[in-house]
């Protein structure tokens, strides 16, 4: 029974709350690196991008857990994470300087039917990147697009021309 209970001791030694502390600052590091990148689209992640969102999660799990591997320790770590995520999006729901700061703004990518090239440059779009979000529109032909949105969250909306339908 002791062997059970020993997996809800914190093994390292240290107090419940370095757990907490190190989980936000590990948390804020991250939200504000993965910010600087910039909004490409989630759908556009290509394989460098997954691998380095997997080494990422890597690289910093011994910071937060301080090589402790205790179940109290990950419920811990879990609960902080889910903490802060819930608090920032209640943060950026109440005050649109937050929600911008947190989450960026959205930037015409093209207009009538013309790329913006610093729009499309910052957020690391190729051209192939860009006719294949097209596509997923139902356009072929960039002409029709009187508008494209790279929205906050890295989704392109797009409005057509009056005369041309999607």
């Amino acid at each position: 029974m002791s062997e059970v209970l020993s997996m809800f001791q914190i093994d390292s030694g240290h107090p419940w709350w370095h757990f907490v502390i190190r989980a936000a600052v590990v948390y804020v590091f991250l939200l504000i690196a993965l910010r600087l990148l910039g909004n490409r689209p989630m759908a556009q992640m290509n394989k460098f991008d997954v691998i380095l969102l997997m080494v990422l999660a890597n690289a910093v799990q011994n910071a937060m857990n301080a090589g402790d591997n205790s179940v109290i320790a990950g419920i811990l770590l879990a609960v902080t994470l889910m903490a802060l995520n819930h608090l920032l999006h209640r943060l950026a729901f109440r005050s649109k300087g937050i929600e911008r700061a947190l989450e960026g703004s959205p930037k015409v990518l093209i207009h009538n039917g013309q790329v913006v090239r610093a729009v499309a440059d910052g957020a690391s779009l190729t051209d192939e990147d860009i006719r294949a979000e097209l596509r997923k529109s139902g356009v072929t032909d960039a002409a029709a697009v009187r508008w494209a949105i790279l929205e906050a969250d890295g989704h392109i909306s797009v409005i057509f021309h009056h005369h041309a339908a999607a």
